[in-house]
């Protein structure tokens, strides 16, 4: 059915009357948590009681018009998620979370075509962007255990690390690992006698493929953190020097010629993604001395300038996101094994160290998982380790959890999959 918004009257009695060839104004007030809605209708959302989730329909035709009225004000406190039913939404697949949280807002959508689907026409108060769904599982791969590996171990939805999986692609150690197109990752770069450029994609499932010749230059000890909701970028590291270069991402996980790059340059950095659609990368081995500098990565993937650092200055710690929208940095070497941990805000502001837990090490690697938690794992505390740290949803880290999988350091480690 197509419709469009015409001259409704409203009555005498408060009724906004159905106009021909106009929007029908669904009179019983949608109180439930969950409503499917057609094409030609308006709706009365009434979250006072419970959040919503609203149903569109599963076809549409081009022109097919849908209102949603906040009809007590209560959107900000329960908020309304828009379930697109297979169909896009501001041309993203139906995969992304739509939420409006404003109390008052109302939206108008019309439906475009197979592409862009349905468009907000008015949003009221807001104009809402689709975020993506929340990471779920993560995955370990690669390192030393007294030779280059290959191996990887998957994290489930519940941060159980399981056992080694033999390894597909060049054994190395000091890459970078990184999410890419909602729900799948890459590793690239690293070192097995000489610097490397190669890529290694992981499909959703876990699975981990052949090598892909790289692009940029070949090195070590980079880092690398999403953006953009979909995409992500690599950045620092060494090719024998110091580079601050960076090599972005794109949401089918090509990885993109140098950029010249901002800020110091520097190896074992750590970086992560924060705010919904942007990164961070931070610390790292200065050519003189160890930093505890930051560089902003912005939602198209541009590098800022250096911030003067907050927390102690160290090489070789990890960073994954939690929360849904924070990061943490932690363990490192400052010329001593350190626990430490440093939060990062949704704004991308780093706070001062909280006193470690779990064991103090090098050569760690993080991943996001769970939809809001976070891990660290493995690296070196004297000798080689694959004691796991959680990370809870309010960024305190947990104690150690016994090892599973061959100890090793120098590992990368990224968040795949959006199911649980």
């Amino acid at each position: 059915m197509s419709g469009t918004i015409g001259s409704n009257i409203l009555s005498h009695s408060g009724t906004v009357a159905e106009t021909a060839a106009g929007l029908n104004w669904v009179s019983t007030v949608v109180t439930a948590s969950t409503v499917t809605v057609e094409a030609g209708n308006g709706y009365w959302i009434n979250t006072t009681s419970n959040a919503c989730t609203i149903t569109l329909p599963a076809s549409a035709e081009a022109g097919d018009n849908i209102v949603i009225v906040d009809f007590a004000r209560t959107w900000g406190t329960n908020n309304v998620t828009l379930d697109s039913n297979g169909l896009n939404f501001q041309g993203n697949a139906d995969t992304y979370e739509v939420k409006y949280t404003t109390s008052g807002q109302s939206v108008n959508l019309i439906y475009s075509d197979s592409t862009k689907g349905w468009l907000p026409l008015e949003d009221d108060v807001v104009a809402d962007e689709p975020s993506p769904p929340p990471t779920q599982r993560a995955i370990f791969g690669f390192g030393y255990d007294g030779d280059y590996t290959g191996v990887t171990n998957l994290v489930n939805s519940s941060g159980v690390v399981a056992a080694d999986v033999s390894g597909v692609g060049t054994a190395r150690y000091g890459a970078a690992g990184v999410g890419y197109g909602v729900d799948k990752a890459i590793f690239a770069y690293g070192y097995n006698g000489g610097y490397l450029s190669l890529s290694n994609l992981v499909n959703n499932s876990g699975v981990v493929a052949a090598d892909v010749t790289g692009v940029g230059s070949a090195r070590e000890a980079s880092s690398a953190c999403s953006f953009g909701g979909d995409k992500a970028i690599f950045g620092y590291g060494s090719t024998g020097s110091l580079v601050s270069i960076s090599n972005i991402v794109n949401n089918s996980g090509v990885v993109q010629a140098n950029v010249t790059g901002v800020g110091t340059a520097r190896s074992w950095v750590a970086a992560t993604g924060f705010g919904g659609d942007k990164g961070i990368f931070g610390y790292g081995r200065g050519a003189s001395a160890k930093v505890s500098m930051s560089n902003l990565v912005s939602n198209t993937g541009v590098i800022a300038a250096d911030v003067t650092g907050v927390g102690t200055a160290r090489e070789k710690l990890a960073a994954a996101g939690y929360g849904g929208d924070k990061g943490i940095f932690a363990y490192g070497k400052t010329g001593s094994l350190v626990s430490m941990s440093n939060l990062v805000s949704n704004t991308g502001v780093i706070a001062a160290d909280v006193s470690g837990v779990g064991t103090a090490r090098e050569a760690v690697a993080a991943a996001s998982y769970g939809g809001d938690k976070a891990i660290f794992g493995f690296g070196n505390s004297g000798s080689r380790t694959g004691i796991t740290n959680l990370v809870n949803s309010s960024g305190v880290v947990q104690a150690n959890v016994s090892a599973v999988g061959t100890a090793r350091d120098s590992i990368a480690a990224a968040g795949y999959s959006i199911s649980a």
